[in-house]
């Protein structure tokens, strides 16, 4: 899989880290505001208190910063699933499966920006070319293997693309649905998930 879109010139410096979450911080909110088309680079500078220089120091226009976006995403959703495994018994994939799904649905319902970029395969809506998907399964498979005693081998990798792509497509249903989700199409999914992992976790 290729790489998110990296950036211009990493911040080497804490000022400089600090610019770039202000930076990202104010594009999510923007993005809830106005959306992806209305987005400009002037605006998130104004919003994040910075020079417009500052935010071309690190991306060359939009899209490279809401892929960045969708990379800080990734990131802090991997943190979360990693952190509430610290609680899970070692090597039960049902209850990984229900951090992976819950985590998501979390940061659906409360993170700024993430309705719509989520891990980048909602800009421009119903683009697919970056395959999101496929760089969230991988890291999946990586964080869980050792944790329910698997290899990472391809079979395993398969296995998290398909119940990736298929949680992202029914969680996407259930907030077309109500604005939280759909409770009762999100305990599908569920079950759902649950009945097909068991095929090869089991």
């Amino acid at each position: 899989m290729p790489p998110a879109t990296p950036l211009r010139k990493a911040p080497v410096q804490r000022r400089s880290a600090e610019r770039l979450t202000r930076i990202l911080d104010a594009c999510a909110d923007l993005l809830d505001e106005v959306g992806y088309e209305e987005l400009s680079t002037r605006a998130v500078a104004v919003r994040a208190g910075v020079p417009i220089g500052s935010v071309y120091r690190f991306f060359g226009n939009k899209r490279q910063m809401v892929d960045a976006l969708a990379q800080r995403n990734l990131e802090r959703y991997t943190e979360r699933v990693t952190e509430r495994l610290k609680d899970a018994p070692q090597g039960d994939w049902r209850a990984a499966m229900d951090a992976v799904l819950d985590e998501y649905l979390a940061m659906k319902r409360t993170a700024p920006g993430f309705s719509l970029v989520d891990f980048g395969n909602q800009i421009p809506v119903g683009d697919r070319h970056a395959e999101p998907n496929h760089r969230v399964a991988d890291r999946l498979t990586d964080l869980l293997s050792g944790y329910i005693g698997r290899a990472p081998d391809e079979v395993l990798r398969r296995t998290f693309l398909v119940a990736v792509e298929t949680a992202d497509t029914l969680v996407h249903l259930s907030f077309r649905m109500a604005p939280e989700g759909d409770e009762a199409i999100i305990t599908e999914t569920r079950e759902l998930l649950r009945a097909y992992l068991a095929r090869t976790l089991d």
